[in-house]
């Protein structure tokens, strides 16, 4: 399922903004971006949207700004005992001036940024409201996912009704099978005693009638529609039934392979390939639903 949310917060000299997106995929997978000071936060992210969500790529992405005086900047120790170094172990092998101040700070790593030390309490509370409002993000994208969900049930009825209208076809063909069975039936008689007339007519009469058996499709059909029609109850269902749907159109697709490698009549053979394009149409649809 895709679809986007944000949500914005703020509190003290803080504010966010949180940007969540989701795109089709067959499992989840929660991807995080958040900055380095909250990636604490990581946990209690998937699991908000694990809880809401079974299937989908969802990338949840956190910006904080921060105002006023609450960011300064400072030496960093560490990089400046080791410029003092290099700049001594340098003037010990080459004579050169010695190296001005804006270019010592021109340095990577020389100035940092350092927050405000602030109370626990103060933080906790802080990284509350974030979540708080994630949950408002998640919960905005749940409601546009349902949306496009609302608009892909219709498109999933319409497989549906292919499928079954390709399945009643079938039906009425299979009526001709015993028919078609028995004439290709007479013609291969027909040869064979020609080539070798000594074969017994019982024997070819029980081969005859276990070729019919095989060729029967009925049962093929009979499964077929008991799972369409459990395909048709779970988009009335509704909720998170993309793995179930899933599941009914490979054993739709099965029935309808079957059924075509039985046919031995021109329109069996023509409605089982309708079916089989109405549920490869419906399971591509399928994966793109929750």
């Amino acid at each position: 399922m895709t679809g986007y949310a944000s949500a914005d917060g703020g509190t003290g000299d803080a504010s966010w903004s949180w940007e969540i997106k989701s795109v089709n995929g067959r499992s989840l997978d929660v991807r995080c971006r958040l900055p380095s000071a909250l990636e604490g936060l990581e946990p209690a992210l998937r699991t908000r949207v694990q809880n809401r969500f079974s299937r989908g790529t969802v990338t949840a992405t956190l910006t904080v700004t921060r105002r006023g005086g609450a960011v300064r900047l400072r030496l960093n120790p560490a990089v400046v005992d080791q410029l003092e170094g290099i700049i001594e172990a340098f003037s010990l092998r080459v004579r050169a001036d010695t190296p001005r101040l804006d270019g010592l700070l021109a340095v990577k790593g020389v100035m940092e940024a350092a927050e405000e030390e602030e109370s626990p309490g103060l933080r906790a509370e802080r990284e509350a409201a974030i979540l708080k409002s994630l949950d408002a993000a998640i919960a905005a994208l749940a409601k546009n996912r349902e949306q496009e969900g609302a608009r892909l049930a219709g498109v999933l009825a319409g497989h549906l009704d292919a499928a079954g209208a390709a399945a009643k076809r079938a039906s009425a063909s299979a009526v001709l099978q015993p028919e078609a069975i028995r004439a290709k039936l007479a013609a291969q008689v027909t040869a064979l005693l020609e080539a070798s007339p000594a074969l017994p007519a019982e024997r070819l009469a029980q081969e005859a009638a276990l070729l019919a058996v095989k060729a029967d499709v009925r049962e093929e059909l009979d499964r077929l529609s008991a799972h369409l029609t459990a395909a048709r109850g779970l988009l009335d269902e509704g909720g998170a039934i993309g793995r179930r749907l899933d599941f009914l159109c490979q054993e739709m697709n099965r029935e309808a392979n079957t059924m075509c490698s039985k046919s031995a009549d021109i329109e069996l053979t023509r409605a089982g390939l309708e079916l089989k394009a109405a549920i490869d149409q419906l399971r591509e649809q399928v994966q793109n639903i929750e």
